[in-house]
């Protein structure tokens, strides 16, 4: 039997998948979207290869890892019927880490995240019919908590129907979160809402550069529109994958749902980037915050334009609102059961910008082994 494991291409649920492969041993089955097993493969390879060398990922696609070309919003995943019951009989506990983050897009959202929620959790209802599903784990975000400021959320303040959202990402993993409570009423749930997801505080290298981006464009003014006061929640991936494998694995987990974040331990803009500074032997920035609102008119203005500068200016767009709320999310119940803390972003932070400046937010990526003699060859 295995985990069922949506999302294994992306970047936390390849960190995921590692965690799980790694750490437990544990088979998976995956649903990678790809015309055929060698593009699926190929994507596999592309994933994992921050985690793993090739003869191990190999070994681990010929012994572990089960996929599924298929479409997480199609009707039963666009699987025949055989595969679609190979897929439900295999499959004893799921793990939902797939979502559109286009925070711009209602309709990416609605279709990727609410249609595509459905088709999983249709899928879990079948395979608890048939022999039970022992864990169904749901990967949301902090961003369900709504419009915020000056706030440390707990887990159970963080939904309030009456509030509004910032974006339609926020507003459809809510109701993905609403929807595997009423569907899968019985069964043992695990719900996780990440923070702000940014870098590995073990390595410099990463395959996700939109908030990179935003945040290398931010540290290199020399005045920002902040409160250098104000806290913001940024968590290392590595973190939030271990804390999901694990959880995940766990006979009982104590609580329902968890935040992966850094809680009230979460840095002040001062602290980062004065740390970043320091790394750069450069002055801090100046801090003014009565230009907040200019900045962001600024930025929208700069969105519209088709250059790299509009690229950028529409992703601060995006992330500018979850920059200035000064909100954290408690994050005592997953450290304390995991006995762990998340790496404070000052620690890693210069890292990560000098990679991704370096490597112009681009990862190299290796190509499949010509000797190997796999597939996707």
């Amino acid at each position: 039997m295995a985990i069922f494991l949506t999302g294994s291409t992306g970047y936390i649920g390849a960190h995921v998948a590692a965690n799980l492969l790694e750490g437990y041993g544990a088979a998976l089955n995956l649903l990678v979207r790809a015309r055929d097993p060698q593009e699926a493969q190929l994507r596999l390879w592309r994933a994992l290869q921050l985690h793993v060398d090739f003869p191990h990922f190999y070994e681990h696609l010929q012994t572990k890892i089960r996929v599924f070309c298929g479409d997480l919003t199609a009707p039963g995943f666009g699987l025949g019927r055989d595969e679609y019951d190979r897929l439900v009989h295999t499959t004893d506990s799921v793990i939902h880490c797939a979502a559109s983050l286009n925070r711009k897009s209602e309709k990416s959202c609605l279709n990727v995240n609410l249609r595509g929620t459905l088709e999983v959790l249709t899928l879990a209802r079948q395979v608890e019919h048939y022999h039970g599903l022992r864990r169904f784990s749901e990967v949301s975000t902090v961003a369900v908590a709504g419009k915020r400021h000056n706030e440390v959320v707990t887990e159970d303040r963080s939904i309030e129907w009456d509030r509004s959202d910032y974006d339609p990402y926020a507003r459809t993993k809510k109701f993905c979160e609403h929807m595997a409570q009423v569907l899968l009423p019985d069964t043992p749930k695990t719900i996780f809402r990440p923070s702000i997801v940014l870098g590995d505080s073990r390595h410099a290298e990463t395959t996700q550069f939109d908030m990179v981006k935003a945040f290398v464009f931010l540290a290199g003014l020399p005045v920002l529109p902040f409160r250098a006061s104000d806290k913001i929640d940024i968590v290392n991936v590595d973190f939030v994958a271990g804390a999901i494998a694990d959880l995940h694995q766990k006979d009982q987990p104590q609580q329902d749902t968890y935040h992966l974040s850094s809680g009230t331990a979460s840095q002040t803009f001062r602290q980062i980037t004065a740390a970043l500074a320091a790394a750069q032997h450069k002055r801090p920035p100046i801090f003014l915050p009565f230009t907040e609102k200019p900045f962001a008119r600024s930025v929208n203005a700069l969105s519209n334009r088709r250059s790299s500068l509009g690229y950028g200016a529409s992703l601060l767009k995006v992330f500018l609102p979850y920059l200035v709320w000064n909100t954290v999310f408690d994050n005592t119940r997953v450290t304390r059961e995991l006995g762990r803390k998340p790496v404070p972003f000052s620690q890693y932070s210069y890292p990560l910008l000098k990679f991704s400046r370096e490597n112009q937010f681009e990862y190299k990526y290796l190509p499949w082994p010509a000797a190997s003699g796999g597939s996707a060859a």
